[in-house]
């Protein structure tokens, strides 16, 4: 970003998300100061700064959730909404290097570009860059990816970093020889919190939503009829004493409750990593009563 001037002596510039200060006089003239001169930090152009970087964050993080969302959905991408986020920074961060699949579904590749003309380049798995015009695409969930552990190698070996968390996101496979009629799992149940508050708050900082006593997430497998919330219970609002991490269960868009055998790969494995991640974070007792 360019430098603004910012009083008398005085040039300003948001550098690595900060406000940053340099000198334009004297033999530090041109020199980024390591701190925000007193004279600075109620000026207007500083303010105005701040305020600019903060949205700036808000918009970063909005793309990741939106990226997130695209690959537990299993919904079609146009390739054209691709190709004209790009140039922004923060859209480039959430999408570079994402594991994506164009019109063949055997052909998955590390995003590396999209140019204004609609074309897609990816890395393969053959460490070829090769370039790619589907109409669509989509950023597969990695419950979802054939060879996953070669997949994560591959990756390694070509430094591949993710805003998003996709091929290193934790997965759980559904098992087989499920009950026909059980409808909730109670594998991360029990988990104990000194107040459903501090519970409610970790769900939201997790990034799920809270509403009522469940924490939820919507995920959507491939193909119609596929989506499903999975909610944890976490406890009656406002109930102010200890509470425990209930049962997870999944239901459609409907509200009706859905058999285990019927939740799709994707939406078990959501479902599993939100109760997980819920679960650890209960209180752990130690000594003679633990």
């Amino acid at each position: 970003m360019a430098w603004l001037a910012a009083g008398e002596g005085y040039e300003i510039a948001l550098v690595e998300g900060r406000v940053a200060a340099r000198s334009v006089t004297g033999r530090a003239a041109g020199r980024q100061l390591k701190t925000l001169p007193k004279a600075l930090k109620d000026h207007p152009e500083v303010d105005r700064l701040r305020r600019l970087a903060e949205w700036l964050d808000r918009h970063a993080d909005t793309c990741v959730a939106q990226v997130d969302a695209w690959m537990v959905s299993s919904l079609p991408v146009p390739t054209e909404l691709l190709a004209r986020v790009w140039p922004d920074e923060a859209w480039q961060s959430a999408l570079r290097d994402l594991a994506v699949v164009g019109d063949d579904p055997d052909e998955v590749g590390f995003l590396r570009d999209a140019t204004a003309d609609g074309e897609l380049k990816v890395v393969n798995l053959d460490g070829e860059t090769v370039r790619l015009s589907p109409r669509t695409v989509t950023l597969p969930h990695p419950v979802l990816l054939p060879d996953l552990e070669d997949v994560r190698e591959f990756a390694a070996e070509l430094g591949i970093e993710q805003r998003v968390e996709q091929i290193h996101r934790a997965t759980w496979i559904k098992p087989a020889g499920l009950a026909g009629t059980a409808t909730e799992v109670r594998d991360y149940a029990g988990g104990v919190f000194p107040h459903r508050f501090g519970l409610a708050a970790r769900a939201t900082s997790l990034g799920y939503r809270v509403s009522g006593g469940y924490a939820t997430c919507k995920v959507r497998d491939a193909g119609p009829g596929r989506a499903a919330e999975a909610a944890v219970w976490i406890g009656e609002p406002y109930y102010e004493d200890e509470t425990t991490t209930g049962s997870l269960t999944w239901h459609d868009e409907e509200g009706r409750s859905v058999r285990l055998t019927e939740v799709g790969p994707v939406a078990w494995s959501e479902g599993m990593r939100m109760a997980a991640a819920l679960y650890a974070g209960r209180e752990i007792k130690e000594g003679g009563d633990a």
